[in-house]
């Protein structure tokens, strides 16, 4: 495909908050840069139309020079036709009362017919990229309903978790976020995550275990201050964001998953250059993770396929963070497979 033929774009949840602040950074060029126009499909269900029109009226009096064109569906079959990029945003959230059991059938509902919508009818070279929670366990349910695409095709955003934990760095280290690389968050986008900064690197050649002592001298003390921080603030912060802005927003989070979504594409299209980022891709067995389980891992993006970072070492506290969080995938994996979810 040339840099000038339009990339069919299929975003679902269209008319939700995060398909809102989604669908005009694409458009506008900031996913796939602006020497490549999109085709945009807004998928909704019958409910959410009337709001996906709505964003579709505004993106075409924005006037983007890259948007070919929007369409506005609730036929999934038609919503997946030939896509190149499957966005899949919306899912059920968790309500009132509502065990893990529930949720996961609610989402199954959702997730099975997207996978064989584009398993039937996506470009050969699709890429999918689950958002809606829980996004690891619906990627697995939609791959599993897609049997002719393989599956490292299907992924899950823990990349709005990498860049929580790159800018919660940037502050205490008083560096500009693009001064950071190389920080890694692990297993399942939820609270058992573990964030990493073991291999991270500051531009003026530092490593950031190295760096954090004297950043944290005026606020913590002792031999036992970077321990502290990462156990105490770091990790928690990092793991817990989302609780803390509905708590202080009042809804979940947005835009911010918007921009990590764009960001999780653009790297996976147009590479990661020197450094790696976190994605939850299908395992192949690598540092432990059984394979077939969809989690976190650092990656690289080479001739659009995402590869694991090899050969670094893993602490002990990280080992069993990442073990506790593989644990609750295998849990979830377990589930779907007792209630015939997949098959």
């Amino acid at each position: 495909m040339s840099a000038n033929t339009p990339m069919t774009i299929t975003v679902t949840g269209a008319g939700g908050q995060i398909g809102y602040a989604l669908l005009f950074r694409i458009a506008s060029g900031a996913m796939l840069g602006i020497g490549t126009p999109v085709r945009l499909r807004l998928l909704e269900i019958p409910a959410g139309l009337n709001a996906a029109e709505g964003t579709a009226l505004e993106l075409q009096d924005c006037a983007f020079p890259t948007l070919a064109s929007i369409d506005v569906t609730t036929d999934v079959s038609a919503g997946f036709e030939g896509t190149n990029i499957a966005l899949l945003v919306g899912a059920r959230p968790r309500g009132p009362g509502m065990e893990r059991g529930d949720l996961l059938q609610a989402n199954r509902a959702i997730f099975a017919p997207q996978g064989a919508a584009i398993n039937a009818g996506a470009a050969d070279d699709v890429k999918v990229l689950v958002v809606g929670n829980p996004a690891n366990t619906n990627a697995l349910i939609a791959s599993a309903h897609a049997p002719d695409v393989p599956a490292e095709r299907f992924t899950a955003m823990t990349r709005l978790d990498h860049n929580r934990a790159l800018a919660q760095l940037a502050m205490t280290l008083r560096v500009p976020v693009s001064a950071i690389s190389n920080v890694t968050v692990w297993g399942n986008h939820s609270a058992t995550q573990a964030p990493d900064i073991a291999h991270g690197i500051v531009t003026d050649s530092r490593g950031v275990p190295q760096a954090l002592p004297e950043a944290l001298a005026g606020v913590l003390g002792g031999p036992g201050a970077v321990a502290e921080w990462l156990g105490g603030t770091f990790i928690p912060r990092v793991a817990k964001r989302g609780a803390e802005i509905i708590e202080v927003r009042g809804s979940s989070s947005a835009a911010s998953a918007a921009a990590a979504a764009v960001d999780h594409m653009h790297d996976w299209v147009l590479g990661t250059g020197s450094s790696w980022t976190s994605v939850a891709r299908v395992s192949d067995g690598s540092y432990g993770v059984e394979a077939g389980l969809i989690s976190s891992f650092p990656v690289r993006s080479n001739n659009q396929a995402w590869e694991i970072e090899q050969g670094l070492e893993v602490s002990p506290a990280v080992r069993a963070r990442i073990d506790r969080s593989v644990q609750e995938l295998r849990d979830e994996r377990d589930m779907v497979r007792s209630l015939g979810l997949v098959p």
